[in-house]
């Protein structure tokens, strides 16, 4: 019964999405802080985040709240992709991973062959490394 009341009154209206998940996440961080040190202003911050996340759950301005979070993810995605790409190479124990001095390009080897010689394919460069 409960169920069927939310339901009705969610419809029409934005719901969740990453930037407000970030939101609440920042509140419950500026919350313990506060319980810890008892500033005020990390009470104030955390109040003013968990009623910004509210406002845009509930808000019926959907194209807004969706471009706002399309700006939130925009701003977010090189750090995402940094951190998707070192997680990745700490997690491959087979390849070793250099720059080109010459071009920067990344490149992967195999671990464990010694010296080898690498050729870069983009500029072409040759350098020797460890692998």
């Amino acid at each position: 019964m409960i169920r069927r009341y939310m339901t009705r009154f969610m419809t029409g209206r934005y719901g969740g999405d990453q930037l407000n998940l970030l939101l609440i996440a920042l509140y419950v961080i500026l919350y313990v802080v506060f319980l810890f040190t008892r500033m005020l202003v990390f009470e104030l911050l955390a109040l003013i985040l968990v009623v910004a996340s509210l406002y845009r759950s509930l808000s019926r301005n959907l194209e807004r709240r969706r471009a706002e979070n399309a700006r939130f993810l925009q701003a977010v995605r090189p750090a995402l992709r940094r951190w998707s790409t070192f997680r990745a190479r700490a997690h491959d124990k087979e390849h070793r991973y250099f720059k080109c001095p010459n071009c920067g390009q990344q490149m992967r080897v195999p671990r464990g062959k010694g010296r080898i010689t690498v050729h870069c394919r983009s500029c072409g460069a040759v350098f020797e490394e460890k692998s």
